[in-house]
């Protein structure tokens, strides 16, 4: 109903998807985690660096809270 009232208007209609987000924020420290189970490298014990932040980091929040905040101040 709301959508159908932009269009009749003609208003502007601005989308923030912010469970993805959430998801993709970019992390400010560097986070190093393990190889999930069952990946197997041979020879070598390696771990991961973390580009993105993960929902299940306790890094996440702070990371989802700066990137809103720099939007959110442009």
């Amino acid at each position: 109903m709301i959508l159908a009232l932009i269009v009749q208007k003609e208003w502007k209609l601005f989308h923030l998807d912010v469970k993805m987000m959430f998801l993709n924020g970019d992390l400010l420290e560097e986070v190093y985690m393990n190889h999930p189970q069952g990946f197997i490298v041979f020879g070598k014990e390696k771990m991961c660096r973390l580009q993105k932040a993960l929902y299940v980091l306790k890094q996440t929040p702070c990371a989802w809270y700066a990137k809103i905040d720099e939007y959110l101040n442009e």
